[in-house]
């Protein structure tokens, strides 16, 4: 009887491990519909001009049970930034600051994940802009992890994710001088990711 149990408990234990090696990453493509990508920079100490760029993908691909992080990118369209005002658009789209025409593409490539818990983490890669690369460090929370409730109802992510970046060090001096222009820049993802 005793060798019966000890048989089955292990068996079980097998069973159990072979469950726990058999999980493998999964890809995530974020919901264009759902992804959000703005900025906050100074204006000459009277406030912090908002702003965003309407367009943007991405997709990662995540061991989530066991919360390691294989690759991931965002591609960030550089001419579709918005700031409401349509002189003050085209003046970032030029050379003094993001030089969209020569450098239409704005990325990040990840190149590590940090947990620290369940839900929240560092997101460590290089941000390329302007024609140079440079490393950025995200906070990222892990706001919900479910079956979406309509619509496509597919299994999804969703994050919040926030970093500081002096824009200098991408060449974007303009307008430095006297702090007319922060050199601080926060810049802000919030999306939805869903497992393919």
């Amino acid at each position: 009887m005793k060798f019966r149990t000890l048989a089955v408990a292990l068996c079980a234990t097998t069973l159990f491990a072979a469950t726990l090696g058999s999980a493998e990453p999964r890809e995530f493509q974020i919901d264009a519909e759902h992804f959000s990508v703005g900025f906050l920079v100074g204006h000459i100490g009277f406030k912090h001009q908002l702003g965003m760029f309407l367009e943007a993908s991405g997709e990662f691909v995540w061991d989530e049970d066991n919360n390691e992080l294989h690759s991931g990118e965002v591609l960030i369209q550089a001419d579709s930034v918005f700031t409401n005002h349509d002189r003050r658009d085209r003046h970032v789209r030029s050379r003094d600051f993001l030089h969209a025409r020569r450098h239409p593409e704005i990325r990040f490539e990840a190149t590590s994940w940090e947990p620290a818990g369940a839900d929240s983490g560092t997101l460590r890669g290089d941000l390329s802009l302007r024609g140079q690369t440079h490393p950025v460090a995200l906070d990222v929370t892990i706001n919900r992890r479910a079956e979406y409730p309509f619509g496509h109802e597919q299994y999804t992510v969703g994050m919040s994710a926030r970093t500081v970046i002096q824009r200098s060090q991408w060449g974007m001096s303009y307008a430095l001088e006297d702090d007319l222009v922060g050199d601080d820049v926060q810049l802000i993802l919030e999306f939805e990711a869903i497992a393919q």
